[in-house]
């Protein structure tokens, strides 16, 4: 059992080594980290309704264990609109889209 899943663990580094830059991975890996961290951190300061979707999307698309896939205690219709924000910011795009009125300039 511990070959199988040793097998199969070269085979998702070998698959991902191929389509993206491994090497950079642990760097890119830190500096997402960093990115979510302020993103959540900016998000628990500004303490403004309706702005959880400019910091997802800020945050780089960071993957929800609370509410992805609707199985969270927001729900669905949230869920998606989170997914969406993180797919726009993973992809690069601008988070200002989803931002909130009255949110203070400094975010």
């Amino acid at each position: 059992m511990k070959l199988i899943l040793a097998g199969l663990f070269l085979l998702a580094v070998g698959t991902h080594a191929k389509c993206c830059n491994f090497r950079n991975f642990p760097k890119e890996a830190v500096q997402g980290a960093g990115d979510m961290w302020r993103a959540y951190s900016d998000m628990k300061e500004a303490n403004l309704k309706e702005s959880d979707k400019y910091f997802h999307a800020r945050g780089r698309g960071r993957r929800d264990t609370t509410d992805q896939d609707g199985y969270g205690w927001r729900g669905n219709k949230d869920s998606a609109a989170d997914q969406e924000a993180n797919r726009w910011g993973r992809n690069g795009g601008d988070p200002n889209v989803y931002r909130p009125k009255g949110l203070p300039s400094k975010y």
